[in-house]
């Protein structure tokens, strides 16, 4: 089977993008400057196989969802993030849907924080991107696919995180996040995703049903907060966790730090070494 223009495009991107320009080790045994298929594969979270079918036109109806990794870990521009959702048979989002697109000065942002466990999520909280530390720190992002990427769903229905928390912080924690759903749900009437995302907590949580009919849910009122992560390797670490938001993108920066010098910050540094280290490996 030919290359369809989808894969055309994608490998020419592919080949443009130098190891360096986002955060991948060059080594010393390459042929070509350009990114290599395993390499965005990993950056996009998906398969090497499904980015090589992909390529070579074996697989030509990719989602929606993948374009905008694709997209993201190629760091394409507007134009060029619109025309590889064209080609993959998708209309590109618009205005009135949840922005998944991490834009370049967030991502500069991102760059800057290279060592420092962050988690980008959207306005449904949904995630979006997450680097090596924070892999490293809270388990591996990559292998999490369709719903089990959302927040609302990993703490009402999914298994949750390795933060641990008291029965009173659970509550509020859930309590926050379906409150800010319901807002960001009153911002974008218009997306299916996010309706489709409201209807399935609704019909597999009884908890998150009862709380998004309340009548007036509690938004979340603190962006910093400390959390005690049980870390397999380290054990449990105590951390400060900061909610930025990008309002113009609507995205949410989740950073998990430690006051320098203390037995916690060891043991951050020593959790993203030993996560780095099982990543590469």
């Amino acid at each position: 089977m030919q290359p369809s223009e989808f894969g055309r495009v994608l490998r020419r991107w592919r080949d443009r993008v130098t190891p360096e320009a986002v955060g991948v080790p060059a080594g010393r045994r390459r042929r070509a400057a350009g990114l290599r298929r395993e390499e965005l594969a990993g950056l996009a979270a998906i398969s090497a196989d499904y980015l090589t079918r992909l390529e070579q036109g074996r697989a030509t109806s990719p989602s929606a969802q993948v374009v905008e990794s694709l997209a993201r870990a190629l760091r394409l521009d507007d134009d060029e993030r619109d025309l590889l959702f064209r080609l993959a048979g998708h209309v590109a989002p618009g205005p009135g849907t949840v922005c998944s697109r991490v834009t370049p000065s967030v991502q500069r942002l991102l760059d800057r924080l290279a060592d420092t466990p962050v988690a980008v999520y959207d306005a449904a909280w949904t995630l979006v991107e997450a680097n090596a530390p924070y892999d490293a720190l809270m388990g591996d992002t990559t292998r999490w696919q369709g719903l089990e990427r959302n927040a609302v769903w990993r703490h009402l229905v999914g298994p949750g995180t390795r933060a641990r928390q008291t029965e009173a912080e659970k509550a509020e924690l859930e309590s926050g996040l379906v409150a800010d759903l319901r807002l960001t749900a009153s911002r974008y009437p218009d997306d299916p995703g996010l309706a489709r995302l409201v209807a399935e907590l609704a019909r597999t949580s009884p908890r998150f049903a009862s709380l998004w009919e309340s009548a007036e849910p509690s938004p979340r009122r603190d962006a910093t907060r400390r959390k005690t992560v049980a870390h397999p390797g380290v054990g449990d670490v105590e951390l400060d966790c900061d909610t930025l938001v990008v309002t113009a993108d609507d995205l949410r920066l989740m950073v998990y730090t430690a006051e320098p010098g203390t037995d916690d910050a060891e043991r951050l540094a020593l959790a993203v070494v030993l996560g780095t280290q099982t990543f590469v490996g």
